[in-house]
């Protein structure tokens, strides 16, 4: 088993466990988070739903990410993510979330926001966290490194989970 695969059956055997569901929020992955997850037999019972908003127009529209983010923050902030990753919740009705935006390359960066620079953020219950990430390489090996990493943290908060309820 490939190790994203492998990242998403802990997932999904923490998330039995615990019976409660995920959604994921995506722009830079594309989708690349919701892909891992489904590849999973059984992930119906722990994956809710997947929203690819690439664009601030759909981030708006599907998430409810206010338009006064884009022109003060940026699509790659903290406030954006964090926005995302509450309205994927929201939507969805799943207990867990992960948002996503960064700039895969090989354009887009800037001085401020390079290309690797990824904004992750998650959410379990009503605990809302982020996290800028520098990653590198090219733009797969920038979106594979940003899927890693919304698994990894979907992990730990997961397992965090257990032990309160423990």
């Amino acid at each position: 088993m490939d190790p994203l695969s492998k990242l998403a059956a802990e997932l999904g055997k923490h998330l039995l466990a615990l019976k409660l569901q995920v959604t994921t929020a995506e722009s830079c992955t594309g989708g690349g988070i919701a892909e891992a997850i489904t590849r999973i037999a059984g992930s119906s019972a722990w994956f809710e739903a997947g929203f690819v908003t690439y664009s601030n127009q759909q981030k708006t529209k599907q998430l409810e990410v206010p338009e006064s983010l884009f022109s003060r923050v940026g699509a790659v902030s903290r406030e954006v993510v964090e926005a995302m990753a509450l309205g994927a919740q929201k939507q969805s009705g799943a207990y867990f979330s992960v948002a996503v935006s960064g700039v895969a390359g090989p354009g887009g960066g800037s001085p401020e926001k390079p290309v690797g620079t990824v904004w992750l953020a998650w959410v379990a219950g009503d605990t809302v966290s982020a996290e800028c990430r520098h990653f590198s390489g090219d733009r797969d090996e920038v979106r594979r490194q940003t899927v890693v990493a919304a698994l990894e943290g979907l992990i730990r908060r997961t397992v965090r989970e257990i032990k309160n309820q423990g």
